[in-house]
């Protein structure tokens, strides 16, 4: 790659797209979530008492005031009364129902606290402060908030008298999906980096010439603020400076381990950038290797540094170790 240098201005309009982020988030519950959550699969609710003597719904595992564990658990009811609420004329995806409903935070008979959760009312005017509301529990439990599907008015909840007589272990795990849609628009100077990358090239930004190039750029120099409006054009060859070998699977992994993960200072750069390292096996990596960009095909490019597929080894003699060491 030839070096050169661009600026803020040679980018005509921003960049803007839809992203959406997916992933499960999996984590153990601890003793007190999860009895929480395994009395829900029961179709009971229950509290913890605080060092105050309020009973608090969903249970917390620590006191707020002594920061003591909290260990008296106290069985609260599924009725309730509405302490505030809030209308949901157009409901987004994912929320409890797809037509019109309301939040509201209910305290449940024999709690002082109050839970947040959905109300199935179809106009605003059919729910009040001080309404007394009853849970509507799922046909089929499982160990998750979402046990009680909604409450809806009333005095009487649609739980059976016995609780649920199938044997089941205590749930100490929980995976809750995440979905986040937005509209991303990139600064100024992300877009000639984004450009850049739809071209093959590689762009840095820095405040002026006597200051550090940053890839990828970033809109301001964080030691003292000023826009990096003069965009670098580096070379797509490098050092690894760190890197980490990857010997455990995990899930949506795309690459068999071992493999490595580097930070690598391209040519030019005063800022190392996290990439794959291969080409070579895992255990020949080290600090100061020589690597160069491997490019995808170049029908696969879109905007994004995806389109280098990894970096690999030059063959060059290794850079010493002075010249990176305050780039760690």
């Amino acid at each position: 790659m030839a070096s050169g240098q661009a600026t803020g201005q040679d980018a005509p309009d921003v960049l803007s797209a839809p992203l959406r982020v997916q992933f499960d988030y999996t984590r153990s519950t601890g003793p007190t979530i999860g009895r929480f959550l395994t009395n829900l699969r029961d179709r009971h609710i229950v509290g913890v008492r605080g060092s105050d003597g309020r009973v608090i719904v969903p249970p917390q595992e620590f006191d707020a005031t002594t920061t003591e564990p909290l260990t008296e658990f106290v069985d609260v009811g599924d009725t309730g009364t509405v302490q505030s609420w809030s209308w949901v004329a157009d409901p987004l995806p994912g929320q409890p129902f797809d037509r019109p409903f309301a939040w509201a935070l209910i305290r449940l008979d024999g709690a002082d606290t109050a839970l947040l959760h959905a109300v199935d009312v179809t106009a605003p005017d059919q729910i009040h402060t001080g309404q007394r509301v009853a849970a509507r529990w799922a046909a089929q439990t499982t160990g998750t908030i979402h046990d009680i599907e909604c409450f809806e008015p009333g005095e009487k909840s649609n739980a059976p008298s016995e609780s649920n007589p199938e044997a089941a272990e205590p749930v100490t795990m929980v995976t809750t999906p995440v979905d986040l849609s937005y509209q991303h628009s990139a600064s100024p100077q992300e877009t000639v980096y984004l450009r850049g990358l739809a071209e093959g090239k590689l762009f840095g930004g820095r405040t002026d010439a006597a200051g550090k190039v940053y890839f990828p750029p970033r809109g301001a120099n964080p030691t003292d603020g000023r826009p990096t409006d003069e965009m670098v054009e580096l070379s797509d060859r490098g050092i690894v400076t760190t890197f980490c070998i990857v010997n455990v699977p995990f899930l949506g992994q795309r690459i068999k381990p071992p493999y490595v993960g580097a930070y690598i200072l391209l040519d030019g750069a005063d800022i190392p950038v996290l990439h794959l390292v291969l080409g070579c096996d895992a255990s020949e990596v080290r600090m100061g290797m020589r690597v160069e960009a491997v490019w995808k095909p170049r029908e696969e490019w879109g905007f994004g540094l995806a389109n280098v597929d990894h970096f690999r080894p030059t063959g060059e003699p290794d850079a010493e170790y002075d010249s990176f060491k305050h780039h760690l």
